[in-house]
C-alpha cells in the first residue's frame, strides 16, 4: 500500500459535499456468485476463480488511458460497483484504488464506495477493504424476510444480511443497503413494518427501489407467462408515498426519487450522476461521461464480457465499442432526466448556459400550477413528489 492509501485508510471522516456537479471515477466489477432473476445489469458467473491479477493489469491500462482524455480532474469520489466487487481480494482493491490515485490523485478523505453482497461479508476482508481505503460500504440486502430474498434469488438469508450489516457498521465510517419493494402481493402494512425494521439497522443512507421486469431477464419471462405479477401503478404509488412518510419520520427523508439519508450523509458519488457531473466508467460494460474541449461532452461505454473486454484492452489500451458525443441540446435534455429525480431540483442558469436555451414561460406556469414542478429558492426548479411519479413526461413537457 502506497503512503496515499495509508493517509486514506486512516482517515475517519468522510469529506462531504461540496454542492457541486463533481468528478467522479466508476469501476466496474463484473463478476458474481450467482445472477438475480430480476437483474440486468453487467455481470457474469464464472465457475472458475477469477484471474484477478490479469483485470488489475487491464484496469490499469484502460484507466490510463482514460486519464489521457480527461486530463488532471479534481476526484470527488469513487464507485466500485458490479456485479459483487466483494468477491475480490483486499489487494485487488488496494490495487485499483492505487492506480486512480497515481493517475487522477484522490484527496484524502474523498468518499470511496464499494458494493458488497452479504453472501460473500467477512470480517477479515471487510477489514482488508478498509484498510485499502474504502470507507463506505453499499450492501445488497434487497428484503428482510426469506420469503422474499428467495424468490429474488439472493444467496443469503434475513440473519445473514443483519450479520453483514452489523459488521460494516463497526468497519466502515459510512454504509448504506438497498431494499428492494413493490414486490410481488406486497401490502402497505407489510412493507412499513419492514420498512422501519430496515431504518432501525440502518446507518446513515438507504436505497430503495422498486421492483421493475427489465427485459432479458429470468423475471420478464416469467412475467410474460403469467407467473409472476407486482403490484398495478396505483399500489406502487401507495407505496412510494408511504417510502417518503416512513423515512422522513424517522431522519432519513428522500433526496432522490429512490434514495434517503439522514442530512449530509447523501451519497456524493450518485449525486454526481444526478446533478450532470463528469465521470469516468473503467471495466467490462461501464459507461463514462465526460466534457471535451469543444464543449461537447463525450460517451463511452465499454464491452460488456470481461474476458473479450480484457483482450480489447490489451490490444488497443482500452475496452471501449461504443462512443457518442452530446451537444448542447442533448446535455440539456440529459441533465433534466437526472436533475429532476433530485429533491434539490436543478440550477436554472446552469440549465440555460449547458443547454442554450430557456424554459418557456407558459409551460412552467402550466407545470406550476398543475402541481408537478416547483420553484426553490428563486434560483431552482424542482419536481414535487407528483411531478417524479410521472418524470419522463415531466422532462419532454420542460425541454419542448
Amino acid at each position: 500500500m502506497n503512503a496515499s492509501a495509508l493517509h486514506r485508510a486512516k482517515t475517519s471522516r468522510v469529506n462531504g459535499d461540496d454542492g457541486s456537479p463533481g468528478f467522479g471515477v466508476y469501476i466496474h466489477w463484473p463478476f458474481c456468485a450467482a445472477k438475480c432473476p430480476y437483474c440486468d445489469f453487467n455481470s457474469h458467473v464464472r465457475h472458475q476463480p477469477v484471474d484477478q491479477a490479469r483485470f488489475v493489469e487491464a484496469f490499469r491500462r484502460e484507466m490510463e488511458t482514460m486519464r489521457g482524455w480527461t486530463g488532471p480532474r479534481d476526484v470527488t469520489s469513487v464507485f466500485i460497483g458490479g456485479g459483487t466487487p466483494s468477491l475480490m481480494r483486499p489487494e485487488t482493491v488496494g490495487a485499483l484504488l492505487e492506480t486512480a490515485d497515481g493517475l487522477w490523485t484522490l484527496p484524502a478523505g474523498i468518499e470511496i464506495t464499494m458494493e458488497a453482497n452479504p453472501s460473500s461479508a467477512d470480517a477479515v476482508r471487510f477489514a482488508g477493504y478498509r484498510a485499502a481505503g474504502v470507507n463506505r460500504l453499499s450492501l445488497g440486502v434487497q428484503a428482510l424476510n426469506d420469503a422474499d430474498l428467495k424468490f429474488l434469488g439472493r444467496l443469503h438469508n434475513t440473519e445473514e444480511a443483519l450479520k453483514a450489516i452489523a459488521m460494516a457498521r463497526d468497519t466502515f465510517p459510512r454504509l448504506s443497503f438497498d431494499l428492494i419493494y413493490v414486490r410481488p402481493g406486497q401490502t402497505l402494512e407489510a412493507w412499513e413494518a419492514e420498512l422501519r425494521a430496515a431504518i432501525g439497522h440502518a446507518a446513515d443512507h438507504l436505497s430503495l427501489y422498486q421492483l421493475t421486469i427489465e427485459d432479458g431477464t429470468p423475471f420478464k419471462a416469467l412475467f410474460e407467462a403469467g407467473k409472476i405479477g407486482i403490484p398495478d401503478a396505483d399500489r406502487a404509488a401507495d407505496l412510494y408515498e408511504l417510502t417518503n412518510t416512513v423515512t422522513a419520520e424517522l431522519g432519513l427523508p428522500a433526496y432522490e426519487i429512490s434514495n434517503h439519508a439522514v442530512p449530509g450523509a447523501e451519497s456524493r458519488h450518485n449525486l454526481t450522476y444526478w446533478r450532470y457531473g463528469d465521470y469516468v466508467g473503467t471495466g467490462p460494460g461501464a459507461h463514462g461521461r465526460f466534457c471535451v474541449e469543444d464543449g461537447k461532452k463525450r460517451v463511452t461505454i465499454a464491452e460488456r464480457v470481461p474476458e473479450t473486454w480484457a483482450e480489447k484492452v490489451t490490444e488497443t489500451g482500452h475496452g471501449i465499442v461504443e462512443e457518442e458525443s452530446l451537444d448542447a441540446e442533448a446535455q440539456g435534455d440529459e441533465m433534466l432526466l437526472m436533475g429532476l429525480r433530485l429533491v434539490e431540483g436543478i440550477d436554472v442558469a446552469r440549465y440555460e448556459a449547458l443547454s442554450g436555451r430557456s424554459f418557456d414561460p407558459a409551460r412552467l406556469a402550466m407545470l406550476q400550477e398543475e402541481k408537478l414542478v416547483e420553484p426553490v429558492a428563486n434560483s431552482r426548479i424542482r419536481a414535487t413528489q407528483s411531478g417524479r411519479l410521472v418524470l419522463n413526461a415531466l422532462v419532454a413537457e420542460l425541454a419542448a
